[in-house]
C-alpha cells in the first residue's frame, strides 16, 4: 500500500469495499514517488467539496438501498411504476435541498450536442459502437490499465477495483488511507478506456496528490486562502480530459445527464424514462441515468431531482470558455482549485515536484485538441461569452 500518502482525520463515510463481483489488483512493480511529509487532511481525492461541519458523503448517502428491487417492479410493470426508493442513512434534508434546484442555463446546449451526435450517427447504441469499441475483457481492462500508470508513472500508487456494480463508470476515492480506482466493466469500451483513465488518475489522482503538498490542503486553509469550490473545474477538466484525443469527440455524456437532470426536476420517473427515449433507446441505459437523476428521492412519482450531475457540462463549458487564459499546468499543480483561482493563489503554492499527466506535456497539441472538441460539438466563443461572464 502506499505509505507516503496518508489520509488522516476525520472519516471520510466511503462505502464499504464491494465484497462481491469484485476483482482487486495493487499493481506494485516500480518504486514509490518520494513526496514530501503528509499533511493532515481528510477526504484529499475526492471530487466533491465539503458540504457540513461533519465529514459527509452525500454520495453514498443516496444511494437507495432497494435499488435491485425497484428496478425489477420497474420492468415487470412495462416502465409504469415509479419506484420508492429507500435509504439506509437518509441524507440531511439541508443538504439535499442544496442538490435539488437544476438549472437551464446550457440547457440548448446540451440538446444540440446530442441532436448533433444523433445526426452524424443514427442512435446512441450505433454511436457507442462506433467511437467506444467493444467491451473490454477483465484481462484487457487489467493490461491497458497498467500500461496507462507506467505512462503516468504511478504503478504501486493505486489499488484497483473491478465491479459490475457502479452508478458511474469508474470513481476513484479513498479506501482505509489508499487511492483506490473502481471501474466499472459493464461500460469499460475498448477506446474509451484510456479517457476514463485521464479522467481518473490523469485529472483526479493527479490533481489530489499536488493537493497535498499544498497551503490550502485542508478545509482550514482552504478557508482560510479563500479558495472558490472545487467545481464545476475538476470534474469539467476530467471529463474533457475524458474526451481528448476521440475522434469524434462529442460531449455526449455530460449533455445527456445536464439534460436528464434538468427534466428530472419537472417530471416523474416515468415522464423521464420516457422523454429521454429520444436520445437513448436501451431501458437498461435510461434506467440507469433516470436513477442518477432522482436518487436521493423516497417518492418519485413526484418532480424532483439530484442536481449534482450538471456539473460536468457546466465545467467543460467554463474551461472551454477560458481556454486561452487557463494555464492548465498550474491548474494540476495547484491542486483541488478552480480555474478562477489559479492566478492569484500561484505565488503562494508549492509548484516543484508536482505531478502532470503525460498529455499536458505538450502544450499545442493539448489546445488543438480542445479546439476540435469546440467544433465538433458546435461550440463557438461567441456564444460562451454570452452564457458565461
Amino acid at each position: 500500500m502506499l505509505e507516503s500518502i496518508r489520509v488522516t482525520g476525520n472519516s471520510i463515510a466511503l462505502p464499504p469495499k464491494p465484497k462481491s463481483k469484485v476483482k482487486r489488483r495493487h499493481f506494485s512493480t516500480l518504486p514509490k514517488p518520494k513526496l514530501q511529509p503528509e499533511p493532515q487532511l481528510s477526504r484529499s481525492f475526492e471530487k466533491g467539496d465539503d458540504f457540513s461541519g461533519k465529514r459527509f458523503c452525500i454520495l453514498t448517502a443516496i444511494k437507495p438501498t432497494n435499488l435491485e428491487k425497484e428496478r425489477l417492479r420497474f420492468f415487470k410493470s412495462d416502465y409504469t411504476y415509479n419506484p420508492q426508493f429507500e435509504y439506509a442513512n437518509p441524507s440531511l434534508p439541508g443538504v439535499l435541498a442544496r442538490h435539488s434546484n437544476a438549472s437551464d442555463r446550457f440547457l440548448k446546449q446540451s440538446i444540440n450536442i446530442m441532436e448533433l451526435t444523433l445526426q452524424k450517427y443514427g442512435s446512441y447504441e450505433q454511436f457507442e459502437q462506433a467511437t467506444g469499441g467493444s467491451l473490454l475483457s477483465k484481462t484487457r481492462i487489467w493490461s491497458h490499465v497498467r500500461k496507462y500508470m507506467m505512462k503516468e508513472g504511478c504503478m504501486g500508487e493505486i489499488v484497483v477495483h473491478l465491479t459490475e456494480d457502479l452508478l458511474s463508470r469508474a470513481s476513484m476515492t479513498v479506501v482505509n488511507g489508499c487511492p483506490t480506482l473502481t471501474i466499472n466493466v459493464s461500460t469499460a469500451r475498448e477506446h474509451w478506456l484510456e479517457g476514463m483513465l485521464r479522467h481518473e488518475i490523469g485529472t483526479h489522482y493527479f490533481r489530489g496528490i499536488n493537493n497535498l503538498q499544498q497551503p490550502w490542503n485542508s478545509w482550514t486553509g482552504r478557508k482560510k486562502h479563500e479558495l472558490k469550490p472545487n467545481n464545476p473545474t475538476e470534474e469539467g477538466l476530467a471529463s474533457i480530459h475524458s474526451v481528448l484525443f476521440r475522434k469524434d469527440p462529442f460531449l455526449w455524456r455530460a449533455a445527456l445527464l445536464y439534460y436528464t437532470v434538468y427534466r428530472a426536476s419537472q417530471m416523474s420517473f416515468c415522464e423521464l424514462f420516457r422523454d429521454i427515449g429520444k436520445f437513448v433507446k436501451d431501458p437498461n441505459t435510461r434506467w440507469d441515468y433516470c436513477v442518477r437523476a432522482k436518487r436521493g428521492w423516497t417518492d418519485t412519482s413526484q418532480p424532483g431531482c439530484f442536481s449534482k450531475d450538471q456539473v460536468y457540462l457546466d465545467g467543460i463549458l467554463q474551461i472551454l470558455r477560458y481556454r486561452q487564459t487557463i494555464d492548465f499546468h498550474l491548474l494540476t499543480a495547484l491542486g483541488k482549485v478552480s480555474y478562477e483561482d489559479v492566478d492569484r493563489l500561484k505565488g503562494l503554492a508549492i509548484t516543484e515536484n508536482m505531478r502532470v499527466p503525460h498529455f499536458l506535456q505538450d502544450h499545442d497539441r493539448y489546445m488543438e485538441h480542445l479546439e476540435k472538441i469546440m467544433e465538433v460539438n458546435e461550440l463557438t466563443d461567441r456564444e460562451l461569452r454570452d452564457l458565461i461572464y
